[in-house]
């Protein structure tokens, strides 16, 4: 059996274990109330097919469902990560998009989205397929069609990047013309050529790198920018003429507050953002998504000690920063990075987020209100509701006491069907 065969064999008999009954019953000790931020005691969910059909402390139990009973632990709405790389894994990045096909990288992928909703994220934004394009594409719609256990997610191909910018393997020989991991466009038409190609590849928004290299120096991020107002704003329009939008990483000034300016959906990232571009992200509602964990996950596992001292001190200054988003009202929501450190472990985002100053209601607020906001299911998703789809998790004990519980997600059901079974 071939490598390929047996990933293939596993991903198939996991998506095959999961059920779905027509009526199900849940039963637990409590359910959280996203907006009012409280739980509710005792809880029990009725489902149909997909959909919530019914909530509260008691509901009716149709005869023939199938009742579920999660004793004394918490149902919560599926985890939401706005930031994530399922073309990635731990490893040298630049090798592994190299030397690895992009068959393989696929299949690599599906594994991850499969990983990364039995931890419990019913929903992602896959952040750019590193080099593989359109094949982002190919795993969503392969997990829409129940072939293969994974997320709901948006997806943007490739990211879009200048010549010489972030992502165009600048380390390598120049003589080996090693191709770039995203798509050049260096003028405002090229910007909407790029995006058109990919919106037809299957898209659902467009992500775009506006910073370069990040240094501090003299206390102080420096960062340059890549794109002008100008051009982010042709984007900008026509994501929103094909009914798309736009993400742009941006880690800081000032090309964080042309992205602002500009009208993005998100800035991803986020290290570095004036008064006036915090005061332009909460009159616009642009998210700024922190992803925390992946610059704590690099001060520990840079290729060197000098690299790691370098992202230590990155990192430091992100959270003085972060502290004065927090402060400032800035919106949040939840993305983590996840791709360089291992699928299915970026709970960690959640507690980071706490231990730097925000509360646990307003960590779970941000990932579920503000998570299903950007990726486009507001209404839909994030909050147990009556007509909502039924993305539940159940967890051991009280997330808005103990955030870290949402590391050990013990129960999972996607659109009505159970991907992970509770021990009882």
């Amino acid at each position: 059996m071939t490598r390929i065969t047996y990933w293939l064999l596993l991903l198939t008999m996991a998506c095959t274990a999961s059920s779905r009954a027509d009526t199900i019953v849940l039963k637990a000790a409590h359910y959280l109330d996203v907006d009012v931020g409280k739980l509710v005691s005792p809880a029990e969910i009725l489902i149909d097919g997909e959909r919530i059909v019914d909530i509260g402390i008691a509901v009716s139990h149709p005869a023939g469902a199938r009742l579920i009973n999660l004793g004394s632990r918490t149902l919560l709405p599926g985890l939401i990560d706005a930031h994530v790389h399922l073309f990635l894994h731990p490893g040298a990045q630049d090798l592994q998009t190299l030397q690895e096909p992009v068959p393989a990288r696929t299949i690599s992928a599906l594994a991850a989205a499969r990983d990364d909703v039995m931890a419990g994220f019913t929903a992602e934004r896959d952040m750019g397929s590193e080099g593989a394009t359109s094949a982002d594409s190919a795993v969503r719609n392969a997990i829409n069609a129940g072939l293969y256990p994974g997320p709901r997610l948006r997806v943007s191909g490739n990211a879009i990047d200048i010549l010489g910018g972030h992502e165009d393997a600048i380390a390598f020989n120049p003589a080996a013309h090693v191709p770039s991991n995203a798509d050049y466009a260096n003028t405002a038409d090229e910007l909407l050529r790029v995006m058109r190609q990919q919106h037809k590849d299957g898209s659902d928004f467009a992500k775009i790198y506006q910073t370069g290299p990040d240094e501090i120096r003299d206390g102080t991020l420096h960062t340059p920018y890549q794109y002008s107002i100008a051009q982010l704003k042709a984007a900008v329009e026509e994501a929103t003429r094909i009914g798309t939008n736009v993400a742009v990483h941006a880690t800081g000034e000032p090309g964080t507050g042309y992205a602002a300016q500009a009208g993005v959906a998100s800035i991803d990232h986020a290290i570095q953002l004036s008064d006036a571009t915090m005061e332009l992200m909460k009159k616009k509602r642009i998210f700024a998504v922190p992803t925390l964990q992946w610059y704590e996950y690099y001060g520990n596992h840079s290729a060197t000690a000098a690299a790691n001292a370098a992202a230590t001190q990155v990192y430091e200054y992100k959270l003085r920063e972060f502290a004065k988003q927090i402060k400032a009202g800035v919106p949040f929501a939840v993305g983590s990075d996840v791709g360089p450190f291992a699928h299915g472990t970026q709970a960690r985002e959640f507690e980071i987020m706490v231990a730097n100053g925000m509360t646990p209601i307003a960590v779970l607020q941000a990932d579920l209100l503000n998570g299903a906001q950007l990726l486009g299911w507001q209404g839909e998703i994030g909050q147990l509701k009556k007509g909502y789809y039924a993305d539940i998790i159940a967890v051991d004990e009280n997330p808005l006491v103990d955030i870290a519980t949402l590391k050990k997600v013990s129960f999972v059901m996607k659109g009505g069907a159970v991907l992970r079974e509770a021990v009882q």
